[in-house]
């Protein structure tokens, strides 16, 4: 095994190539990170699937990363936002199960399917919007079609105002980034910190059936009530979880059924199904690719390596999706008949994503009702000159440009 690091490209611009090198070093391997910190790459499916429920690792970085305790990160550092929010993924035990249960009212089975008729009417304004763009123009169909879906339905769930939701986006977007400079990164920190602030004073004010009026009233509970750092950390968690994640996969599967045309008229024919196609895509290409942080509290000897107390650990789902010791050798490619589709992509154990069910329900709602629409879809450019988002945090691309009709 090379000893040297392997320094993370913070442009992400070849994230499946990159786990390619780093799995080469074993499934367990060393990164460095910007400012020379060094982390654990994990990208071997069961070595991460171990790691997700190992009592010697924790969420709560800030308070065990040997670094950040002796003062030796500056607000600067692009990932500084990734340690100090407190929210349930930034916590563990008992703190991280009690702010867990508050978040989970939003995904009940009877919330998630209360919300179907709000996508669908989302679905079908933005649609409509679409249909307007004269044929043969090129639209970017993350950009005008799957991004706003989330992000209107998240800012919804969170009754957040249409004239507030840009600058309450916004942090999350420029959070997501890997390419941020220390100005940038300080500035958006202070920034989201403002926002959130605003949003939560507006709820004080005007409490509604949403749910950032539901953590506020979690500041009352005479047991265990939430900081003010708890609410601003956990509607952080969900804006930031729920828009730039989501509409990144939907994205991808548009585009592999695209370049896949037999799937696509299997799917269309109704041989195969829309969810065949979403579980694979989750799978190949789901939206994270290493998420900040956890922190090992005790020494871990796992796949050849030491992992040492005190020592960073990045999980790298993207790696572990296209695992080809779980995978076979077609792990890289995009299947819908695939027999094994199950992935770690949205976690596992203590603190797997809340979400996967209201994501599932937009993707059946938005994917056929886009090829319903525009059966002539097509892309614009080869998929392969398709630029990627500039993070190795998330998988996704920066803009898909299609063509929709003509």
């Amino acid at each position: 095994m090379d000893k040297c690091p392997y320094v993370l490209d913070r442009t992400g611009s070849d994230l499946h190539g990159e786990n390619r090198n780093l799995r080469a070093r074993g499934p367990v391997t060393r990164v460095e990170l910007l400012g020379g910190y060094t982390a654990w790459s994990v990208t071997g499916y069961d070595e991460a699937k171990q790691l997700l429920v190992d009592s010697r690792i924790a969420k709560n970085t800030k308070d065990n990363w040997p670094e950040f305790l002796q003062g030796r990160v500056s607000q600067d550092w692009e990932l500084y936002s990734w340690l100090v929010m407190d929210n349930m993924q930034t916590r563990d035990g008992a703190e991280h199960d009690r702010l867990r249960k508050l978040v989970a009212q939003a995904f009940t089975g009877r919330r998630v399917a209360a919300t179907r008729p709000i996508i669908e009417g989302i679905v079908r304004r933005l649609l409509d919007d679409l249909e307007k763009v004269p044929a043969g123009e090129v639209v970017d169909i993350k950009g005008q079609y799957f991004y706003p879906l989330s992000t209107i339905l998240v800012c919804d769930l969170l009754g957040i105002r249409e004239e507030d939701q840009v600058t309450m986006l916004q942090g999350a977007r420029v959070n997501a980034k890997t390419t941020n400079t220390a100005e940038e990164a300080e500035a958006n920190l202070h920034q989201t910190h403002q926002a959130l602030g605003q949003l939560v004073e507006t709820k004080r004010r005007e409490p509604g059936d949403d749910l950032t009026t539901v953590i506020l009233r979690a500041t009352e509970d005479d047991e265990a009530p939430l900081t003010d750092e708890e609410v601003l950390g956990s509607v952080h968690l969900l804006i930031g979880g729920g828009t730039e994640t989501t509409a990144n996969v939907l994205c991808h599967t548009v585009v592999d059924l695209l370049t896949h045309p037999d799937q696509l008229t299997a799917v269309l024919a109704g041989n195969a199904s829309w969810e065949a196609a979403w579980e694979e895509e989750v799978r190949k290409d789901g939206a994270v690719g290493s998420m900040p942080f956890r922190c090992a509290i005790d020494d871990i000897e796992i796949a050849g390596v030491t992992i040492a107390k005190g020592d960073l650990v990045l999980i790298n789902y993207a790696g572990a999706g296209r695992d080809p010791a779980r995978y076979g050798d077609t792990a890289d490619e995009f299947d819908i008949t695939r027999a094994d589709k199950g992935s770690l992509s949205f976690g596992y154990g203590r603190h797997r994503c809340l979400g996967p069910a209201l994501a599932n329900m937009e993707a059946m709602v938005a994917l056929p009702a886009l090829f319903e629409r525009f059966p002539h879809l097509r892309l614009a450019v080869p998929a392969a000159e398709l630029k990627p988002a500039a993070t190795y945090i998330f998988n996704g691309y920066e803009e898909v440009p299609m063509v929709l009709q003509g």
